[in-house]
């Protein structure tokens, strides 16, 4: 072999194992990659049931309902669509109705959302960033605007 010959072929070799290392890298984060939506994004996109994905919006007025053993119940609406939640665990301080949360979890197949993470926004003028730019595609949130207590 010529050393023009040589030098391709270790190129060559190179980026086949690059390739390979790639591959195997996006294979094992391919189950750590949770893709956030909306209540209206869930029903466009048809979610398959068992998806774990991030759910934002803002807590339904009149939704919330404490149950027994720390399961709480209430809808995340983005104020076209909601979607029933249920979170078994202590929720954060400032969680509640008409207030923006980001829910991470599993769509379960009667189309209710089991979460095993609730956050709340932590002042009156912070809308989580994810939640904020959906609900301004909607229409239903404006820069500055404060949320309803």
């Amino acid at each position: 072999m010529t050393r023009k010959q040589t030098r391709t072929a270790i190129i060559l070799a190179s980026l086949a194992v690059l390739g390979v290392a790639a591959g195997l890298i996006l294979y094992a984060i391919r189950d750590t990659i949770v893709f956030f939506y909306t209540p209206s994004e869930v029903s466009e996109k048809a979610v398959q049931p068992g998806t774990r994905l991030r759910l934002g919006g803002l807590v339904e007025q009149g939704s919330f309902v404490q149950g027994d053993n720390a399961v709480y119940t209430f809808a995340v609406t983005d104020t076209i669509k909601n979607l029933k939640v249920s979170y078994k665990g202590q929720l954060p301080d400032l969680f509640r109705e008409g207030q923006g949360v980001v829910a991470e979890g599993v769509l379960q197949g009667d189309g209710t959302f089991v979460a095993d993470t609730v956050l709340a926004k932590h002042d009156e003028n912070y809308m989580p960033k994810d939640v904020a730019e959906k609900l301004k595609e909607k229409g239903v949130w404006q820069e500055g605007q404060k949320a309803t207590p």
